[in-house]
């Protein structure tokens, strides 16, 4: 990029415009749940929905507050956390593929708040 940009800070647009799609994806996904379905795969596209939304918009706002590494590490795993969970939550239930990385994707995000944990302490 010939914006002045540094390879971290690219990292960081890169984190932030992720966690953009991945909240107005989840809006699509909300709208697809109410419409489209009903019962257990209403329920579970919606919690892929609230759980894509609200992690979206964490990437957004911590995304710009990124200071170091352990910061930028626990948005990374949220990201990762997040596609895994939601994404396996979207394969079940509209592709009748496997959940099984819905728990991975699950323990990654809370290892990701934990890390976004320390990094706060250590301010």
């Amino acid at each position: 990029m010939g914006f002045g940009f540094t390879r971290a800070a690219r990292h960081v647009a890169g984190l932030v415009a992720a966690g953009a799609l991945l909240a107005g994806l989840s809006v699509g996904l909300a709208a697809y749940a109410s419409h489209a379905t009903s019962g257990d795969a209403q329920a579970a596209l919606q919690t892929a929905a609230v759980f894509a939304f609200g992690h979206g918009i964490v990437l957004v706002v911590l995304g710009r507050a990124v200071r170091g590494a352990l910061e930028m590490t626990s948005l990374l795993m949220l990201l990762l956390g997040t596609l895994l969970f939601a994404g396996a939550l979207v394969s079940r239930y509209l592709f009748a593929g496997p959940a099984f990385y819905a728990p991975w994707g699950g323990m990654l995000t809370m290892l990701g708040w934990a890390l976004q944990a320390v990094a706060a302490l250590r301010r």
